[in-house]
């Protein structure tokens, strides 16, 4: 396959290229990336040379620049990860996650459908609103996205479905929970953590730090998401999560005992950020159960991993 990968010098973007360069099936990857200040080149060190690799550094909205990487590469799979992603950027100004995540996802569906390629594309569980006790979000749950950020990653996914049922584009949708490892932005909770720990500097957590999210390590999510673009079903969506939930709290305190650091000691309350949904758990039995997939790293391998990265 020649693969095409947008938002590959990002967090999720780059650790997927890491994990599927060498894979017999990839002749040729495209990662294709306008490099926002979420974005980085140190991210593709490991395989920037790689003789299958090339980097295109534009913006997805640039219409004729996507049909002319489609063309000139003669592309024949995506995996669509470019996104804006930071909740808070998304409640200060919207404009930017619109221009992404929908408009760029428009562009691809486009070219996609002219000439004729298979397409990933990867959200969120944030879609599905707030996760009410004792519920996980499955393939079926409403969509009731609560902020500009979750509601353009719902708009692109209503394009994804619409796409498929109007113009017939062989398309796959995961939405994935909380994820971490190296590469991950300083914006991020766990790196706000990790870096706040190693420079004996405060942790801002927001409200009580009870919010619960479900955590998942990287490299699971990229086999995920590998699994489904070579064996999932065509129009359907697979949720990708590792029964992991955690509060902010616990996630902090899990931190603390990795770099023995007391807790108390840096945990700084703050004001809680306009509409923080309390709670997101995904149940990921259909990707379990229809393609044979499971995570393989729990949350202690991966914090450790992660603080090695970061430290």
């Amino acid at each position: 396959m020649n693969l095409l990968v947008t938002g590959g010098c990002g967090f999720i973007g780059s650790n997927f290229i890491e994990y599927v360069i060498d894979k017999k099936q990839i002749c040729k990857l495209v990662n294709v990336d306008c490099l926002s200040y979420a974005g980085s080149l140190d991210n593709t060190k490991s395989f920037h040379k790689h003789s299958k690799y090339l980097l295109e550094k534009y913006d997805l909205s640039n219409y004729n620049k996507v049909y002319d990487t489609f063309y000139k590469h003669d592309i024949t799979h995506v995996v669509h990860f470019a996104a804006e992603s930071h909740v808070d950027n998304s409640i200060k100004g919207s404009k930017e996650f619109v221009d992404s995540n929908i408009v760029g996802t428009h562009a691809l569906l486009e070219a996609a459908r002219k000439f004729k390629v298979r397409f990933h594309h990867v959200s969120t569980d944030e879609v599905y609103g707030v996760a009410k006790d004792g519920e996980r979000f499955s393939e079926d749950t409403p969509y009731d996205p609560r902020n500009p950020y979750s509601a353009t990653k719902a708009a692109s996914d209503f394009l994804v479905k619409a796409y498929v049922n109007t113009h017939g584009i062989k398309a796959t949708i995961s939405n994935c929970c909380n994820n971490y490892g190296p590469n991950q932005h300083g914006e991020k909770f766990i790196p706000v953590v990790i870096n706040s720990l190693l420079d004996d500097q405060p942790i801002p957590v927001y409200g009580k730090g009870d919010q619960v999210r479900d955590w998942i390590y990287v490299d699971d999510h990229c086999s995920g998401v590998w699994k489904v673009l070579t064996k999932g079903k065509i129009g359907e969506t697979y949720l990708v999560g590792s029964d992991c939930e955690k509060t902010n709290l616990e996630i902090i305190t899990e931190l603390c005992k990795i770099l023995k650091k007391d807790p108390n000691e840096y945990i700084s309350f703050v004001e809680d950020r306009p509409g923080h949904d309390f709670r997101y758990a995904i149940d990921s039995s259909k990707i379990r159960k229809k393609l044979k997939w499971k995570s393989k790293i729990n949350l202690k391998q991966g914090l450790k991993k992660t603080v090695k990265h970061y430290a």
